[in-house]
């Protein structure tokens, strides 16, 4: 069925382009070619120029994991940072807000930047120096979990958003590098790879986290002192270095990638290779994208003029998206209350945030799968995405109702937290942001393809900025 669904994404992408509204100068001749009156001239039965690999499918998923890796990875840190911080009352408080802020404006900025830059852009460059970066910022977060214990919490915590930026600038040529590259591909498939990847990046942190706090015997949680302190550095150690082992692997695997397409008679070599000039080619048009088609800069006003209704929507998704850290990370089990008895290992905080993380990318890894049932995939509606993404709205007074800051919850139930607000927001935000990636290059030209995956990052990027900034209103 896995195999039908994405045969399915490439039949739809073969099928010629809906006419966009307001789009009248577009017209149809019998040779089988449209023509605007832009001078863009596509073929209607769009073809890409390598054939479907498993093989890249695979690599395009490991980058889309590694590219939400340290994102996530700092979210499901949440109890290590807790306790780092413990003896400052504000930072206790505002760290979540602080790296989403900081993560969310470095990721928009760089995000931004690199959509402007299209021209002589060299997208498996952005990627490889990205990935590169993760390595070495990655290392020294595990170095510093066991080197840096006796420093102060004003400076650790600076460091920490110190390594924040560096991780989010990276992310952002990563996202950049990767939906134009996919999208250059000329196969559907292999954005919804990174998409379902990115969903599986969610999932891994939480159960490496858990696992490194279950590692740690139960008795030490009750020791005071540098016992506890190094007990805890050491699970921080192995967790932070996991990121390290990722990005290895995803750099290793991209260049392996670049090889083959370089030896493919069907793929030009987008990173070093530009074909000589003759009379008849356009010397601004340094190289093809990897399918082969001219690459010419598109204006971001012209990109949303065609995906409005998509770039509307995978930007509210992710800004009420933005809620769920937040709150995430102040919600208690109902169990977890005040006595001389602690509660069950599972419902202290320490593993019951992780958990509840854990649901909420559970719920967004399937929500990102269900796309490949095509009965069910919504990209050719993005009116209806849109729909969709205010609708989501009402999960932030469902979070209201749970155990906030341990105030008690108005339901009193953990598995209507985990299972009815944490995994159907997840499973909303993947669907409906899996939806509007894997759809936008269906509504623009072919040799705007690459634009699009870029432009829609950034609008994705755009929407996680803006609800980290709402997010100290949760907080506080």
């Amino acid at each position: 069925m896995l195999e039908d669904g994405l045969r399915g994404l490439l039949a739809r992408r073969r099928q010629s382009y809906e006419q966009l509204r307001g789009d009248a100068d577009h017209g149809d001749i019998d040779d089988g070619v449209q023509y605007s009156d832009s001078g863009s001239v596509r073929p209607l039965e769009d073809c890409p120029a390598s054939p479907f690999s498993w093989l890249e499918y695979s690599i395009f998923f490991w980058m889309g994991v590694n590219m939400l890796w340290a994102w996530n990875m700092f979210l499901a840190a949440a109890p290590y940072f807790q306790l780092r911080f413990a003896s400052n009352r504000w930072a206790v408080t505002n760290f979540q807000s602080c790296i989403l802020s900081v993560s969310s404006v470095t990721n928009l900025l760089s995000v931004l930047f690199l959509a402007k830059l299209q021209k002589n852009a060299s997208y498996p460059r952005r990627v490889t120096s990205s990935v590169s970066l993760n390595i070495v910022i990655f290392t020294i977060l595990a170095l510093s979990a066991i080197t840096f214990r006796d420093v102060s919490v004003p400076v650790y915590f600076a460091f920490i958003l110190f390594m924040v930026f560096g991780a989010s600038l990276a992310t952002g040529f990563n996202q950049n590098g990767m939906f134009a590259y996919a999208a250059g591909c000329g196969h559907a498939e292999y954005t919804q790879a990174i998409m379902a990847g990115q969903g599986v990046a969610g999932v891994l942190p939480c159960i490496v986290q858990i696992v490194s706090v279950i590692a740690v015997p139960e008795k030490s949680e009750s020791v005071k002192g540098q016992s506890t302190q190094y007990k805890s550095s050491k699970s921080a150690f192995a967790f932070f270095i996991t990121a390290t082992l990722v990005s290895i692997i995803a750099l290793f695997a991209f260049l392996y990638l670049l090889r083959q397409h370089r030896r493919s008679p069907l793929l030009k070599d987008p990173i070093s290779v530009a074909p000589d000039n003759d009379d008849n080619e356009d010397p601004s048009l340094p190289y093809p994208s990897p399918a082969g088609h001219p690459k010419r800069p598109v204006p971001l006003w012209t990109l949303f003029l065609k995906l409005h209704w998509m770039a509307l929507a995978v930007y509210l998704c992710f800004g009420v998206t933005m809620a769920y850290p937040v709150f995430t990370n102040r919600i208690k089990s109902i169990r977890d209350i005040p006595t001389e008895q602690p509660p069950p290992r599972l419902f202290q905080s320490t593993i019951f945030i992780p958990l509840a993380l854990l649901f909420w990318n559970t719920g967004d890894l399937v929500g990102r799968l269900v796309l490949l049932i095509p009965r069910i995939n919504l990209s050719h509606r993005p009116f209806a995405l849109f729909l969709l993404s205010l609708a989501r709205l009402i999960f932030i007074p469902l979070y209201m109702l749970c155990n906030v800051n341990g105030r008690g919850a108005w339901i009193k139930s953990d598995l209507f937290y985990l299972v009815i607000v944490q995994f159907l927001f997840g499973a909303s935000n993947g669907f409906i942001g899996g939806a509007c990636m894997i759809g936008a290059g269906d509504w623009v030209d072919v040799e705007e393809r690459e634009a699009a995956g870029g432009f829609m990052g950034f609008m994705l990027v755009a929407g996680l900025t803006s609800g980290s900034f709402l997010s100290f209103a949760a907080a506080g």
